[in-house]
């Protein structure tokens, strides 16, 4: 690629998904002449935008204090509290408001459009970029790049091309980490699956499919991992937020364990076991002639109750005068700690998150810039992060986006440019 009637640098940028697009959007912003070209090997570009929430694309999080935002990322928790001090929730509300975007906020914290689209975001980022003046190049994948002096080079399906400035935001791609090894010497911390929702056999659960828990406490056996909060059950197993964070923060640990692992649930947090037998032998006492399956008074769902009933006691209709302390004692235990078998996993709806990526401690979190490589750049799921379902993910995006977009700057204003070749092409 030869730079003919331009002074402008040439800025690569590989993957076509929300880090790629916020960068080139925030670099045109800063410098509006640059030349910007996005490789996508795909035929379209954010689809993970797309699928994203149902569809409605979940962009961030309502969360905005740093200290608070970065305990939602099992694998980047250190490394993003300085970045997020600099472009946190707040500023990526800021930027879309700025450009036409109003987002609402949930119940939950998450954060969507207010079309409830997320064809609002892509065309948001498509105006930002392409609509300035951004180059895309699809069904153009990217097989090798190098250093050339003080360019990349880039092989790709559609010839040769070369950048003074390179980003990577190629997402959790196997491929591309193995590419990225090769040709830079970048370690790459092996992939294993993060966000899912987990498979159980039970008993307990049959017929309970759709069921919602509104606070549990679920504790992962013969492990420190534990999580509180909303519990779904499926037709497969369970999930919900409490769930999805334990597959998250657990992710390395569980993939060791081939998925096949025990489960601890209280499904009334707030009690321990001996409480929750006061309050059966209470209830014995006051309402002898009453059966059990009666005398939810727990706050459980009553089919969920019902079934606990037959888990613990084998039968709901026995009325309480003829329960024995110890069966009262069984139930207590299992409402309190119902161990379970976990059997594998599945994919939480279409959302894929990986934990793995290029290793964190190569990388310059100020500017999201490589140490090893002068004007190679990281921003998105490329790199060893990873968060809780949420909006979560896309906010590491927005900021790490955010920050390479200023490190690229700041790398050509201290590069071998002149002052005038500089402001050049800055106006």
């Amino acid at each position: 690629m030869k730079i003919e009637n331009s002074l402008a640098p040439k800025i690569a940028i590989i993957g076509g998904g929300a880090a790629g697009f916020f960068c080139a959007a925030i670099l045109l912003e800063k410098l509006p002449n640059l030349e910007i070209t996005i490789y996508e090997r795909a035929e379209n570009v954010l689809q993970k935008v797309k699928i994203s929430g149902g569809g409605r694309c979940n962009v961030t999080h309502e969360s905005s204090e740093p200290k608070e935002l970065v305990k939602n990322y099992p694998r980047g928790l250190k490394e993003l509290l300085g970045p997020f001090y600099t472009f946190e929730t707040q500023h990526t509300i800021e930027w879309f408001e700025s450009h036409g975007v109003i987002l609402k906020t949930e119940n939950d914290g998450r954060m969507f459009p207010v079309t409830d689209s997320s064809q609002t975001i892509i065309d948001c980022l498509w105006k930002a970029t392409i609509n300035k003046g951004v180059i895309l190049k699809t069904r153009c994948g990217v097989n090798h790049f190098e250093s050339q002096g003080k360019q990349w080079k880039l092989q790709t399906e559609k010839g040769e091309f070369l950048s003074d400035t390179l980003l990577l935001a190629t997402g959790s791609s196997q491929n591309f980490w193995n590419l990225i090894a090769k040709n830079t010497n970048h370690t790459i911390v092996s992939p294993v699956p993060s966000l899912f929702t987990f498979n159980t056999k039970s008993n307990l659960f049959q017929n309970l499919s759709g069921v919602a828990v509104q606070n549990a406490e679920v504790n992962i056996v013969e492990s420190k991992f534990t999580a509180k909060g909303p519990v779904l059950i499926t037709h497969w197993g369970l999930s919900g937020p409490a769930i999805l964070r334990l597959s998250a923060w657990a992710a390395r640990w569980l993939n060791e364990k081939d998925y096949k692992f025990k489960i601890e649930i209280n499904w009334k947090p707030e009690w321990k076991k001996q409480q929750a037998l006061e309050w059966l032998l209470q209830m014995k006492k006051q309402h002898p002639k009453k059966r059990l399956s009666t005398t939810n008074e727990s706050g459980l769902p009553g089919r969920l109750w019902q079934n606990l009933i037959l888990f613990s006691v084998g039968n709901e209709e026995r009325l309480l005068a003829d329960l024995p302390n110890a069966v009262l004692e069984k139930l207590a235990s299992d409402l309190t700690a119902t161990q379970l078998d976990i059997f594998g996993k599945s994919t939480f709806k279409d959302e894929f998150v990986t934990a793995g990526g290029v290793v964190l401690n190569e990388i310059d979190f100020k500017t999201f810039e490589s140490k090893l490589h002068p004007s190679l750049f990281f921003a998105g799921e490329v790199l060893n992060i990873d968060a809780i379902t949420g909006g979560f993910n896309f906010q590491a995006a927005w900021t790490g986006a955010y920050l390479a977009a200023n490190g690229i700057v700041n790398s050509l204003e201290s590069g071998n440019l002149s002052e005038s070749e500089f402001s050049g092409f800055q106006n």
